[in-house]
Parts: structure tokens; sequence; C-alpha cells
């Protein structure tokens, strides 16, 4: 507790900033094991995503979910036609936005959130393709998936290890690898990005830039 000067116990800042340090040491950590995991897996999804004659459709609920919405917004302004669906709001009737002619990306730590298993499972059962973002590839949500994307991590970065921390993070950086593969593979260019975000200081400065477009 603070002291009646205000200021905080010498030894709880320093405890403070060693957790902050590892924190980020274990952030770092879970990202680098992403590479490794660019396997054929990897290859099978951007192949179907860049096939999709639809939507690539993101879901997931919490912390996952507030994932999903920025890897669908990523997806969207790279030119991958991308759109976020809560899993709870899916199984409230959201779920008719999904169409044949879409992929769904679902998001689950634990692969075991039931809302977005739920959600999976209406989906197999409509024959829509899930590509489960997990770190844990034995789970339902994998079993339900076509595709599994391997976002495991050895353990959170929070002192407790409990709060979806490093988690999160290694989903993110997924979905951002996913999002730079597919910009080359549909030759998405600076005209293209350009289009996409015609306000703002970035839209301002990519068309001012016409001569090199």
């Amino acid at each position: 507790m603070p002291n009646r000067a205000g200021e905080l116990p010498r030894e709880l800042v320093t405890r403070g900033l060693e957790a902050a340090r590892s924190a980020i040491e274990t952030e770092a950590a879970a990202v680098s094991a992403l590479a490794g995991r660019l396997d054929g897996v990897f290859l099978d999804v951007l192949t179907a995503v860049a096939a999709c004659e639809g939507h690539l459709v993101v879901t997931g609920l919490g912390k996952s979910g507030l994932v999903g919405r920025k890897i669908a917004a990523t997806l969207a302004s790279t030119g991958t036609p991308a759109t976020f669906i809560h899993s709870g709001d899916a199984l409230h009737g959201d779920s008719g936005a999904v169409t044949p002619r879409d992929l769904v990306l679902a998001l689950s730590a634990s692969g075991e959130t039931a809302e977005v298993c739920a959600f999976a499972q209406m989906l197999a059962d409509r024959d829509i393709p899930v590509i489960a973002m997990t770190g844990a590839e034995e789970s339902t949500l994998a079993k339900l998936a076509t595709y599994t994307l391997d976002t495991m991590v050895l353990r959170e970065a929070d002192p407790l290890n409990l709060a979806p921390t490093a988690s999160t993070t290694a989903a993110l950086v997924m979905g951002d690898a996913l999002a730079c593969a597919l910009v080359v593979l549909r030759e998405f260019t600076h005209q293209d990005f350009a289009q996409f975000h015609p306000s703002g200081a970035l839209g301002r400065k990519l068309l001012g830039r016409g001569e090199t477009l």
C-alpha cells in the first residue's frame, strides 16, 4: 500500500519492474516460437483464404474476441474481405450472416470456449470450413476445425500465469503473419492500400505519393 507521502514501497516497485521485464521477455519468446510453426498447415490456410470466394469471418469471445476484431480489421484493410462476428451473438442469430462461400477463423486459446465451440459445431453441420487458432491442438475446437493454427504458449506473461497476455499476443501475431502473407499472394500494392485508406494521416501520405504508388 502507498505510504503517507504517496510513494510506493521500494520493494514493490522493484518487484513490479521485474514483472514488467519478465512479461516482455515471455511474450517475445512466445512470438519468436511462432516462426517455426509456419508449416504445411499454414500454407494450406493461406491457400484456402486466398481462394475463398466470400469473406473470412473471424470469431472469438472475451480477449480472444478483441484480438479477432483486430485481425479481421487488418485483413480487410490489406485486401482480404474479412469481418468479425462475436461468438455469443452467433448463437443468437448472427450465424446467419455466414454463407457457404465463406471461411471462418475461430480464436480460443484453450480451444474449449463454449460459445466458440458451439458456433464451430453449427458451421461444421453446414459444411462451412473452420480454421481454428488455438494453443490446444487436441481441443474440441481443433477437432471441429478443418485447419488448426497452433498458437500455444508455454505460459502467460502475468505473474499469476492466468491473464490472457502471451496467448493473445501470439494469436495477434499469427493473424498479422497471415495478413502479411496474403498481401504478397494477392500482389496487394501501395495504390490498393491507398484506396482503402482515403482519410487520416496515412491515407493523405499515400495519396500524396501518387507518382510512386
